[in-house]
């Protein structure tokens, strides 16, 4: 199902991730949320890009476990927490923060 973003078609699955992880800018994400009936803050952004940043090094999309404690020594336990990340991704934060972030979906995510 493709995505239509500043006049270029994106691929992606039947569950909104793109295709081609090498095609994702950040208009993408914030068409993926808008699609979501979100916005994306500063905030979502800092979790976007750790994300896209921790890919790049491990080749793996956390699961949120691995994500929260991630991005607590990161960033500070006050963002290293569930409750912090669900409030930003109510979806899910490793399934909807990779999906905007034009990661594959994290394993053990259902």
């Amino acid at each position: 199902m493709p995505l239509e973003v500043n006049g270029k078609s994106y691929e992606t699955d039947e569950e909104g991730y793109l295709a081609n992880i090498t095609e994702w800018e950040p208009d993408l994400a914030d068409a993926m949320a808008e699609a979501d009936g979100a916005a994306l803050g500063e905030n979502h952004w800092e979790v976007i890009n750790f994300l896209r940043e921790y890919y790049e090094e491990y080749q793996i999309a956390p699961a949120v476990r691995v994500l929260t404690k991630a991005i607590g020594k990161k960033l500070g336990k006050d963002k290293g927490n569930s409750k912090y990340l669900y409030e930003l991704f109510p979806y899910g934060p490793a399934k909807q923060a990779c999906k905007y972030a034009g990661l594959p979906k994290p394993t053990g995510c259902v």
